[in-house]
């Protein structure tokens, strides 16, 4: 992704700025995918695993990346307090 895009990126629901997500952040959230059970903010089951993914620096909130585009909708957001096994530290 594009350095200059993700500096400018954030939330849309609380403005908190994202980062790549990294290679360990990444497995824990493809593993409770295929596991099932995860959904976004709206409640929509995620059944694809994410290629790459944003996350908010507070660590809440997770958008995934199609194609290098960034899907910053607010009911696309996975939330990280659903995911047991997610690292504490990126």
């Amino acid at each position: 992704m594009d350095k200059r895009l993700l500096d400018i990126l954030c939330c849309p629901v609380n403005k908190t700025p994202v980062r790549l997500l990294g290679r360990a952040e990444m497995d824990a959230l493809n593993g409770a995918i295929a596991a099932g059970g995860v959904v976004t903010t709206a409640g929509s089951p995620v059944r694809e695993r994410l290629a790459e993914g944003l996350i908010t620096t507070d660590r809440k909130l997770i958008y995934r990346v199609d194609d290098g585009i960034p899907v910053m909708l607010p009911e696309e957001g996975i939330g990280t307090t659903q995911l047991n096994d997610f690292p504490a530290n990126p």
